[in-house]
């Protein structure tokens, strides 16, 4: 669909918020450089390395922020009207609201790439993402499976909305989902009842497609729970949602799973599920993984054919603060299937942070310069040159994070982290992530929780635990138990640039030093 630069800049306006304008730089529509935007710090280093001087380029995400979670601003979105190029991650890496405001505002005759899809083509190795976060509850979150690009004509931008429309049992059901700082989002409450009238307005999940989220499940009272949803697609924000499915699902609360009725139903008791709506054959279905994430284990069941356990283990009280005001007073008990990673975790099969390999990178920058190329066929000379010489430099960068890496004992080689940002950094330069701190989300960090973080730094003997600068104040336990144990709590860089590290040569040197510092005496 063709727009005018006036309705772009509308459309940014719908899409990008008032959080302040930073000072940062701008793209004009008055330069003779080619004018190129990226979501994050990181692909604009990539970006002004093959550009040089024949490019003006900024990033959506300023640097020191967080792109899980930024919110883009109305500077943010006239960037974008002004951009020739568009350079984003995605595998739903980049907040959800920094895509839209890229996708809204980008003009028609514009270029858009996405880096980690893509690079492929270019010998880019891409690892699954396996979540095994090992809960003595059923792990339960919410899935959109498949693009929907077919059946719905549906993009990245599209949202999968699954609304709740009805529920029974002896208490009240809740799904919520806590965020990295302690707020809490909503999206059902049987409390206060089910009215079509408003759309489910109060009891509407949302997803893009292709992709999956974790949440909290509280319920007030022991007994058989049914819960009925609808499954839609909305394209855009001008289309009217699209019907997918509806259906009925089981929970066994703090009782036997055959009170349920159901003799022939599988029980789900351990393990991870989503409650899934399938783009591709159209249905509500549950989507189980008893190894905890790994689509090679995968098996999907009708709602009919299955009881999800929240076993009496899972009995837990309410905690004090306004934020959980929603299930009760605090102290009151509660049943539920915890969240297990803190924070708006909504990602899709693969692991987004490709460049945690710098082979990886390498292939980036191969994209971006064929890219720029493509867009501008007078500077392919230089655009070429200045990529051969960056290719060299990452070549070297490589060999001094393998060799620097090797440097370490085999046995120490254990990450333990705050963020699971480091799949491809292990896979690549021969270190095992050990773990990364998931709190139950609905309570501060328990005392088993940290108990467990313990047993696992004191049998590994893990010398120093790791920490982005940029999750700090996020990372309390983690502290706590290092010091504790009397071991090093030191910096890695996963996400975003500071003003110590301002480029991805210096990120990926840096962190190969502190972890051979850190891990080595």
């Amino acid at each position: 669909m063709s727009r005018t630069g006036s309705s772009a800049v509308m459309a940014g306006l719908l899409v990008a918020t008032l959080a302040g304008c930073a000072d940062v730089p701008t793209l004009s529509a008055h330069s003779d450089r080619l004018q190129v935007v990226t979501t994050t710090g990181l692909l604009r280093d990539l970006v002004e390395h093959v550009g040089g001087g024949r490019v003006d380029v900024t990033s959506l995400v300023p640097d020191g922020a967080d792109p899980h979670s930024y919110e883009p601003t109305l500077r943010d979105a006239r960037n974008v009207v002004y951009a020739d190029v568009a350079f984003s991650n995605y595998a739903l890496l980049e907040e959800r609201n920094v895509i839209k405001t890229l996708d809204a505002n980008l003009q028609p005759e514009a270029t858009s790439v996405s880096l980690a899809e893509e690079s492929v083509k270019y010998a880019a190795e891409i690892i699954p993402l396996v979540e095994n976060v090992n809960l003595d509850t059923v792990w339960l979150g919410l899935r959109a499976q498949g693009d929907g690009a077919e059946r719905f004509g549906a993009t990245r931008t599209s949202e999968v909305l699954v609304s709740a429309t009805g529920a029974t049992g002896p208490g009240d059901v809740h799904a919520y989902l806590t965020g990295s700082l302690g707020d809490t989002d909503v999206y059902l409450d049987s409390s206060d009842g089910f009215d079509p009238a408003t759309g489910f307005k109060d009891d509407t999940m949302s997803l893009p497609a292709d992709a999956h989220t974790h949440l909290s499940w509280a319920f007030t009272e022991p007994g058989i729970y049914t819960l009925d949803l609808a499954a839609s697609v909305q394209v855009d924000d001008t289309s009217r949602p699209q019907p997918l499915d509806t259906a009925t699902f089981t929970f066994a609360v703090g009782v036997d799973p055959a009170e349920a009725g159901m003799p022939d139903a599988a029980v789900l008791e351990e393990g991870h599920a989503d409650l899934t709506a399938n783009l591709e054959t159209g249905a509500l279905e549950v989507r189980y993984d008893a190894e905890g994430g790994g689509d090679h284990t995968q098996q999907a069941y009708p709602p009919d054919q299955v009881v999800i356990e929240v076993p009496a283990k899972a009995l837990d009280e309410v905690p004090a603060g306004d934020e959980y005001r929603f299930l009760g007073r605090p102290g009151d008990r509660v049943y539920q299937l915890p969240q297990a990673v803190l924070g708006k975790h909504v990602h899709g099969e693969i692991d987004p942070h490709l460049w945690q390999n710098v082979r990886n990178a390498m292939a980036y920058v191969q994209l971006i310069r064929d890219t720029l190329i493509a867009a501008d066929p007078a500077g392919a000379r230089e655009y070429a040159a200045n990529t051969s010489t960056y290719l060299a430099e990452l070549e070297a960068t490589d060999g001094y994070v393998r060799e620097t890496i090797a440097e370490i004992p085999e046995d120490r080689r254990h990450l333990v982290t705050t963020h699971d940002a480091f799949g491809y950094l292990a896979a690549a330069y021969d270190l095992e992530v050990a773990g990364f701190v998931v709190p139950n989300p609905a309570v501060e960090p328990s005392l088993a929780d940290r108990r467990k973080l313990a047993e696992t730094i004191r049998t590994l003997q893990v010398p120093a635990v790791f920490l982005e600068p940029s999750l700090t104040a996020r990372a309390s336990t983690l502290t706590e138990v290092a010091q504790e144990a009397h071991i090093e709590v030191c910096p890695i860089y996963g996400d975003a640039f500071d003003e110590r590290v301002t480029t991805y040569v210096q990120m990926m040197r840096f962190n190969a030093d502190s972890l051979r510092t850190c891990l080595t005496d």
